[in-house]
Formats: structure tokens, sequence, C-alpha cells
């Protein structure tokens, strides 16, 4: 039977369709504060949120109005969920240009209280002057950032405190698992440098310790030793280090050498 022949028989009445496909997006940076001289920065992973207007485009009510929410919204019949969390992302928020990568699908029922809605979460981890222009647009009515340490007691819509929970496990993974953490660092750095991005995502002796940690960078292939030291972190010159372009195996920082 030919496909033809085989549409002609497909009814697709049988089947109920969902209500609506969404897009959420997950974007991530780190901000650097500094405390003091001869002292590395403290960092904080931090994550970007709208708050719902009370109405929407249209003028309507919007549902789940004020509270705390990922940019996203509903995916257009002639794009996809990947295009569909750019756009948003830059209607709701003026951000763009952002590396988007897809993490997880959402279809949990009475996850949205509009019917059977599923989403596509979508994620990105970004310097901070990326979101430098950030600015509340369409139904969003503020655009913020918040510390994941206090991200997750906010009143939050949908189910995005469950999105937000998986997404930072996917960030401490990409943070300790790749060499993203050069995003955030200049390009010679000290080793408490390093340690202060990679202790926005764990509590692992292997990096906190600041012993365990300064001896472990001398042993990592994908760090090297640059020439000259500084005072910036110290007020003993420090050794600093620059990345090398390769290819690592997982994990990279606790992992034995």
């Amino acid at each position: 039977m030919s496909n033809d022949e085989a549409l002609k028989k497909y009814d697709i009445k049988k089947y109920r369709t969902p209500d609506g496909y969404t897009s959420d997006i997950c974007v991530f940076t780190i901000v650097s504060e500094f405390d003091g001289e001869y002292k590395p920065p403290l960092m904080d992973l931090k994550l970007m949120l709208i708050q719902r207007a009370a109405l929407d485009a249209e003028g309507n009510p919007n549902i789940e109005a004020s509270k705390w929410a990922l940019p996203g919204g509903f995916v257009q019949e002639d794009e996809s969920a990947f295009e569909a969390a750019k756009r948003e992302l830059e209607e709701e928020t003026s951000v763009s240009g952002v590396h988007v990568k897809h993490f997880g699908v959402y279809d949990q029922p009475g996850r949205d209280p509009r019917g059977w809605i599923i989403s596509n979460a979508h994620y990105a981890i970004v310097p901070e002057h990326s979101l430098s222009l950030r600015k509340a647009q369409d139904d969003a009515a503020e655009v913020e950032l918040f510390s994941v340490k206090e991200v997750l007691k906010l009143d939050l819509a949908f189910d995005h405190r469950k999105i937000i929970e998986d997404a930072i496990n996917v960030i401490t993974n990409d943070l300790l698992q790749t060499t993203v953490a050069k995003n955030f660092l200049p390009e010679f750095f000290t080793y408490s440098e390093l340690q202060a991005v990679l202790k926005t995502v764990t509590y692992d002796p292997a990096i906190v310790s600041e012993q365990s940690f300064s001896r472990k960078i001398k042993t990592l292939p994908f760090i090297k030793e640059a020439e000259g030291k500084t005072s910036r972190t110290s007020k003993k010159p420090t050794q600093l280090y620059t990345f090398i372009e390769m290819d690592v195996v997982k994990p990279i920082y606790t992992a034995r050498y």
C-alpha cells in the first residue's frame, strides 16, 4: 500500500492532539564580585527569569500572572521548538545571539492549567555581558537575574521548578565535565580563579580544598602554565595558567590523571 493510499484510510480525528506546544529557556551566567584586593573573586551562578505580566499580549488576564517564570512561549507552526526558544528569548528579554541547547521534554499531565501542553526545555550558559542589554518585553513585566541558591524559593509558574532543577544538574555537568569554565575567566588565570568558577556548582573536596586544587591544576592535561605570575588574587605572586584546546575525558576536574 502506498503512502497516498494509507493516508486516505488515516483518520486524524481518532487521535487527541495537545492543546499547545511550547519552548522554555534556562539562561545561566556567573557573576563575579570582588571582596577586596589580593583576593580571588566571589562567583555566583545565576539564572535569568521573567515575571509574568498581569495581562497577555491581547490584553487578557495572564495565566500564572505575577509569578516568576522561565522565558518561553508557544511554538509556531512554521518553526521548530529550538527556533521558538531563541525567538521567545529575544521577544521577552531582548537577549539574542546566545548558544542554546535542548535538554528535556516536559509532558507530565496537569503541568499547565491551560490544558495538555508539552514543553521543550533549552539552556544556555553565557558570560554576564551577554545579558547586559536584557529588558522585559512582550508579556514579561520584569526580567531579573537570581542566584540559584534563592531561585527555588520563589513562587514559580507552571512546573518551572522541576525544569530549573534539571537544568541546574545539566549546568553542573557542563562546568565539571567540559572546559566551559574558560568562558568566565581571563585568558590567563590563577588556580583560585578557576576554583571560584567551579565552586558555584560543587562542594567536591577535590575542588573546594585550596591545597588539593592547587596541586590538581598542575596535573590537568588541558591546562598549562603560562608565562608570568600575578598578585591580583594573592599578595604573593601566583602562577598563571591557560586552557589548551583538546578533547578531554569526563569528569575532568575530579578524575585522576
